[in-house]
């Protein structure tokens, strides 16, 4: 409601309570003037209703919202269901146009808007988790590994004769068949033991790169947020190589947002190599649905290649959810997440030491991982006969999700690569583990339900095989007869 409507309501209502309601009603003005001016997160997260008035607001801009409307085209942003409606605040015409993501849409006012801003948000947002060298982010309606193979696409365009993409190896479907689905052969560089921790083989790549035709890539892939015993690759060394062969450098950042650390490398490589585009996840990273992800980077070039190669418009749901978060969280809300996160961390595997103890297991040494980390099975798996993936049922049995059991010894078969010790991202891994993570929104009460779970499952185990020994060495019991 304007000042003209509120002047008017003073005859409808005591004056003094119009005077009051208009001074609120300007303070939720003066925070979208802000969001709209300076595009940055406000300091402090917005209360519900003031987010749902600006998105409303939003959406009320969009033409199939419009009043006496006269909709006689093929797509008029048509809802059946007031259900469906209500979901999406009625902006059903998505976002982009058939040249450009990125573009504004004639009958989307309101969604192009608020596109836009919510990529300056996020952008901000990525300051705030340290990744400060990034200057332009692409916003994409679909998950981490097609936003991948979307890059890789907008690469074919750039380096014509690539046939391949230099794969450091991670054990992830996904990022084999993004590749795949690209149109290019992989070539996998496995990784090495350092103590616990698997780590980039430096010295491989750089004889792979030295011993081959750099025009023959299309990129190389190093990953950033991954399983441990697995490290973050050493992404800044892997700039410098690329910037040296001239070969494209894509960084699968998956959930390392949430992890300031992860981002202080990312940033790092980008100032002292070469780094063409960060993919990032939305749902890891900032708690919405599946469904969307980010692409940044430090020069637009690239990031605009991406957007213009997206084929048609797009849902713009995924945007609205993080849309949405962003507001609530504000600058200090989401600062605090990222703290509490690194603490939780802490806390994690502090609580879990005394119970690793008891069972004669214990934290495998990945300090470079600030996000996973693993407890080993050895003892567990030799004392209780049992291998490291029933431990993982049985945690789920238990409504434990997110372990995951690894014996280190399969091999599998991903898109034509095979991959011996699929699990561990290398071959042999001396130790079964369990992989844990302490992500963001991960709360105390989790930690603790976890910890007192998985002392019952390995006690369980260890029992049951105890009492299976004594039962053995007692001999068979006596037939007692009919009673």
């Amino acid at each position: 409601m304007d000042a003209d409507l509120l002047e008017k309501a003073r005859a409808l209502a005591d004056p003094a309570y119009v005077t009051v309601a208009e001074a609120a009603r300007r303070s939720r003005t003066a925070l979208f003037r802000q969001l709209l001016t300076q595009r940055r997160l406000l300091p402090q997260g917005l209360d519900e209703h003031t987010v749902r008035l600006l998105v409303d607001e939003l959406a009320g801009l969009d033409a199939n919202q419009f009043i006496d409307q006269a909709n006689v085209g093929e797509r008029e942003g048509r809802i059946y269901s007031e259900l469906v409606r209500a979901r999406h605040f009625g902006m059903a015409h998505g976002m982009g146009r058939a040249g450009d993501l990125a573009a504004s849409q004639p009958k989307a006012c309101g969604a192009s808007i608020l596109v836009r801003l919510c990529a300056a948000l996020l952008l901000d947002a990525l300051h705030v988790a340290g990744f400060r060298s990034c200057r332009r982010v692409a916003l994409l309606p679909i998950a981490t590994g097609m936003a991948m193979t979307l890059c890789l696409l907008a690469l074919r365009w750039q380096r014509p004769a690539a046939d391949r993409v230099l794969w450091i190896r991670i054990d992830q479907k996904a990022c084999l068949k993004c590749i795949r689905a690209a149109g290019y052969q992989i070539d996998v560089l496995e990784n090495k033991l350092d103590g616990d921790q698997v780590v980039t083989d430096m010295e491989a790549l750089e004889k792979r790169l030295a011993a081959s035709d750099p025009s023959r890539y299309a990129a190389v892939i190093s990953t950033t947020s991954c399983f441990a015993p697995r490290a973050p690759d050493r992404v800044v060394a892997i700039a410098q190589l690329c910037a040296r062969y001239g070969i494209p450098h894509l960084i699968n950042h998956a959930y390392g947002v949430q992890s300031r650390r992860c981002n202080g490398l990312v940033c790092a490589a980008c100032r002292l190599g070469r780094v063409d585009a960060v993919i990032f996840s939305f749902d890891k990273n900032f708690m919405v649905p599946v469904g969307g992800a980010g692409v940044a980077g430090t020069s637009p070039t690239f990031i605009e290649a991406v957007e213009s190669l997206y084929p048609g418009r797009a849902s713009v749901a995924p945007v609205v959810d993080l849309f949405i978060t962003l507001l609530q969280l504000g600058r200090d809300g989401f600062s605090g997440l990222l703290r509490e996160r690194e603490r939780r961390f802490q806390r994690f595997q502090a609580q879990l030491a005394p119970v690793l103890a008891k069972h004669g297991e214990r934290l495998l040494h990945t300090p470079d991982n600030p996000i996973s980390f693993a407890i080993s099975l050895e003892h567990t798996m030799l004392e209780g006969g049992i291998e490291p993936t029933a431990i993982g049922s049985m945690l789920y049995a238990r409504r434990c999700s997110g372990p995951r059991a690894v014996l280190g010894t399969e091999r599998r078969l991903v898109q034509g690569v095979l991959l011996a010790g699929y699990g561990a991202h290398i071959a042999d891994y001396p130790v079964p583990y369990l992989n844990l993570a302490a992500a963001i929104g991960i709360r105390d009460i989790d930690i603790e339900r976890f910890c007192r779970r998985l002392d019952e499952v390995l006690g369980q185990v260890r029992g049951t095989r105890h009492a299976s020994a004594a039962s053995a060495a007692l001999g068979p019991r006596a037939d007692p007869g009919p009673p």
